[in-house]
C-alpha cells in the first residue's frame, strides 16, 4: 500500500516551488511617473516632514530603519551613491586601488574613477547596490555618471561611459532596484532604454533641460534641481517640460523650493 505523503514533505515542495530560481529575474520595479514630487537630502538631519511621495538620501548614512520609516509614511526612497567617483570618506574607501583613482572632480576628498576597469569596479559597485537593497530602498541614483566630458585623468570615451553606465544600470536591475541617469545629458538617447527616472543638475542654467524630453516621452520622472536661479526663471518651464523641480543649495540639506 503506498504510504501517505508526508505533511512536511508536502510543504518543502511548496515552499521551493514559490521560491525564485538564481537566474529568475526580479518582479516590477518601481518607475516614477513625470511630475513626481520628490525631496532630496543628502546632508544634515534628516527631514522627514516633508509631504512628498519620494526621498533621495544618502545610501551609506542612513540606516534599514530610516528607509523603513519612510516606506511606513508611504515614501519610495532613493539610495544615492557615487558610482564614478572615489570619496576617501566612505567605509569602502581603502577596496579601491591606487590605480583606478584619478583627478579630483572639484569636491573635497574626490577623485574620478578609471571606468574602463570594470573588472575592479563591477565587484566594488555590485556590493555597493547589495546594500541599498538590504536597507530596503527602493532605487538607486548613481552619480558621477558623466566622467569621459570632464578631466579625469583617464583617456575615457563615450563609448567607455555608455558602457559602464549599462553596467550601472544592470547591477540595480538585477537587484530590483530602479536606477536613475544623473545628468549625462548627451547619451539621454542611447541610455533612456536603460533608465528609470532621470536626476538632473542646472539643466535650467545652461539650457540644457529640452534635452530630457526622451526621459518623459517614456513616462519616467525627471528629478531635476537648480541652485543658483530663482524658482522664477525655471518653473514655468519645468512645469511644461513636466521636470519634478526644486530649488536647492549647493550643501543639499533640507531646505526646498518647490515649483
Amino acid at each position: 500500500m503506498r504510504r501517505p505523503f508526508p505533511l512536511v514533505a508536502l510543504l518543502v515542495l511548496l515552499l521551493a516551488g514559490c521560491s525564485r530560481a538564481p537566474d529568475d529575474k526580479p518582479g516590477p520595479r518601481w518607475q516614477p511617473r513625470p511630475g513626481t514630487a520628490w525631496q532630496w537630502q543628502l546632508s544634515g538631519r534628516l527631514d522627514t516632514s516633508v509631504d512628498v511621495p519620494v526621498y533621495d538620501i544618502d545610501g551609506f548614512d542612513h540606516s534599514e530603519d530610516t528607509v523603513a520609516r519612510l516606506h511606513d509614511e508611504d515614501r519610495k526612497v532613493i539610495c544615492y551613491l557615487s558610482t564614478g567617483a572615489w570619496e576617501e570618506f566612505r567605509p569602502d574607501a581603502g577596496r579601491f586601488p591606487k590605480a583606478v583613482l584619478g583627478r579630483g572632480n572639484g569636491w573635497k576628498g574626490e577623485r574620478w574613477l578609471d571606468i574602463r576597469r570594470t573588472d575592479v569596479l563591477e565587484p566594488l559597485m555590485a556590493a555597493r547596490i547589495d546594500m541599498c537593497r538590504d536597507k530596503g530602498f527602493d532605487a538607486v541614483e548613481p552619480d558621477n555618471m558623466d566622467g569621459y566630458r570632464n578631466d579625469t585623468g583617464f583617456p575615457l570615451t563615450a563609448t567607455d561611459q555608455l558602457r559602464y553606465n549599462r553596467l550601472v544600470a544592470r547591477l540595480a536591475h538585477d537587484r530590483g532596484l530602479a536606477v536613475g541617469l544623473k545628468n549625462d545629458l548627451d547619451q539621454i538617447p542611447e541610455l533612456v532604454g536603460d533608465f528609470d527616472f532621470a536626476v538632473n543638475e542646472q539643466c535650467a542654467q545652461y539650457g540644457e533641460c529640452t534635452a530630457l524630453k526622451p526621459f518623459v516621452a517614456a513616462g519616467k520622472a525627471v528629478f531635476h534641481v537648480e541652485y543658483e536661479l530663482p524658482t522664477g526663471r525655471f518653473c514655468a518651464d519645468s512645469r511644461r517640460l513636466k521636470l519634478s523641480s526644486l530649488l536647492k543649495k549647493y550643501e543639499l540639506g533640507a531646505w526646498r523650493r518647490a515649483c
